[in-house]
């Protein structure tokens, strides 16, 4: 995507062909720093700390983490060990074990000292079919939102468009274009007139700082709104579709996103709104039915409740980046990191393959599993 006016992916191999560069997203909005990772220990704690986050992003990553393990050691057990290390970097998004699946399968037959190149290769090819699964998702989107808007009532038509989101699911989530806003990127090249709610996103704020920053980069009028404000708008008719990204979809269509996105569903249900949930394949789990029950949830730090990360606006310190204390000194905080959307409240999902229920026939029929 667009990066002023320079075309960025999130992840790429270095020149060197061993080494695998990231953009550092702790350091967004304010900061465009990259990464050199150069080790498999290196690729986990990116993962873990959110260096690089989002659930297509983080299973590339992964990918390409035992591509680095393999290049120090190419034996069994060091490909054991890094597989177990990467795969508990984050414990929701299933795309991480699906990436490392695909390519520990590949390389076990192998000889050693072909495992790296073939890995290297691999994860090559999992992260451009990322971006085309991204794309297609993108496509489907868009056509789905041009008929929504063309099906508004006429004194609506020179209205915007306005589709609210939450949590970044946009080209920082995948390796390019993304799940949630790859419609919106779309829509807006193809001049449909699209505004977007950005929902903050607390606690770690990814819709202010990365969503919000994306689509300033691609000219998408947009507005940051606190999460709170999201049911106010439905209820006064401010909201024509709501879209989000997941990170773990059942195969009977429950979905496990950013926590804050239940709420999202329930003010859609009770006011009539379109809620959309975009998706690649890879982030189906076809070994579950109930996310409430089966899903589990990430409880991260504590601290990403007490504390926020921003830029001095004033006096001597100003740009500088701090991080600075909201709660009283002693003060519990507890951070469950996703919470799960039942299918029963998910108008439909937008796929690489298609829109299709939000159900396990749905899913079945579109993807021809029996």
């Amino acid at each position: 995507m667009n990066i002023d006016g320079k075309a960025w992916r999130t992840i790429w191999l270095e020149t060197d062909q061993r080494s695998v560069g990231v953009i550092d997203q702790t350091q967004l909005p304010h900061r465009l720093i990259t990464r050199t990772l150069e080790s498999c220990d290196e690729a986990a704690n990116a993962i873990s700390t959110m260096v690089v986050r989002g659930a297509p992003l983080i299973g590339v990553t992964g990918a390409y983490g035992l591509m680095l393990a393999l290049q120090d050691d190419p034996s069994n057990a060091a490909l054991s060990q890094a597989f177990d290390q990467l795969n508990s970097s984050r414990p929701t998004a299933v795309n991480l074990r699906w990436a490392l699946e695909r390519v520990r399968e590949l390389v076990k037959p192998l000889p050693e000292a072909e495992r790296a190149a073939a890995a290297r290769r691999e994860a090559a090819v999992i992260a451009d079919q990322d971006v085309a699964m991204c794309e297609a998702i993108g496509e489907h989107g868009f056509h789905l939102f041009r008929n929504l808007a063309e099906q508004r009532p006429s004194e609506r038509e020179n209205e915007p468009f306005r589709v609210l989101t939450h949590c970044n699911a946009g080209w920082l989530a995948t390796v390019d274009w993304g799940t949630a806003l790859a419609p919106i990127y779309k829509a807006h090249r193809a001049g449909l007139n699209i505004h977007v709610w950005v929902d903050e996103t607390r606690p770690r704020n990814q819709g202010a700082s990365l969503t919000a920053y994306e689509l300033a980069r691609e000219g998408v009028p947009h507005s940051v709104i606190v999460d709170n404000a999201g049911g106010h708008l439905m209820q006064h008719g401010l909201v024509d579709a709501v879209i989000v990204g997941t990170d773990r979809t059942t195969r009977c269509g429950d979905v496990c996103n950013k926590v804050g996105t239940y709420l999202k569903a329930l003010a859609a249900y009770d006011n009539n709104v379109p809620f959309y949930v975009a998706l690649p394949s890879s982030t189906i789990d076809w070994r579950i039915a109930d996310g409430v029950a089966e899903i589990p949830i990430e409880a991260r730090s504590e601290e990403e409740v007490t504390a926020i990360q921003g830029r001095i606006l004033h006096g001597k310190s100003a740009g500088e980046i701090v991080r600075v204390q909201l709660t009283p000194d002693g003060c519990a905080g507890f951070n469950p990191a996703f919470d799960v959307t039942p299918a029963r409240l998910v108008t439909a999902l937008i796929t690489d393959c298609g829109v299709t229920m939000a159900s396990e026939v749905g899913l079945k029929d579109l993807y021809k599993r029996g």
